[in-house]
């Protein structure tokens, strides 16, 4: 057991769309990504996934909608819903997702991570 500074973790990496585990519980994993532009579109069949803005604005983009998270806030993405991350400038986020979770869902992309890095 230690002490896990969130903000001292963000400053061990600099690539973007790469997630960064720093922390595991109850089969769920908790990562840290910084972001920056366009994602793909993709889905997680399974998992939900929740995102939590630790620096910076986020766009997520539905089929149907798209939303802003900021600072401080903190979003539920429920299984099977598509979507699309945009981050027009640097963001820091926090995911937390189950262990199993695929990067980019069923899609295979140059982004797609396979196995998520421990700091």
């Amino acid at each position: 057991m230690s002490v896990i500074n969130i903000q001292e973790k963000f400053k061990l990496f600099s690539d973007f769309w790469s997630p960064k585990k720093i922390g595991e519980l109850n089969g769920q994993q908790i990562l840290l990504a910084k972001i920056k532009g366009e994602f793909i579109w993709h889905a997680h069949e399974h998992e939900d996934e929740l995102f939590m803005i630790i620096k910076g604005s986020l766009m997520i983009e539905f089929r149907d909608k798209t939303i802003e998270l900021n600072e401080g806030e903190i979003y539920i993405i429920p299984k099977g819903v598509e979507h699309k991350p945009i981050a027009q400038e640097e963001v820091h986020v926090l995911l937390f997702e189950p262990l199993d979770i695929k990067h980019t869902g069923n899609v295979m992309a140059d982004v797609t991570v396979e196995a998520f890095e421990n700091i």
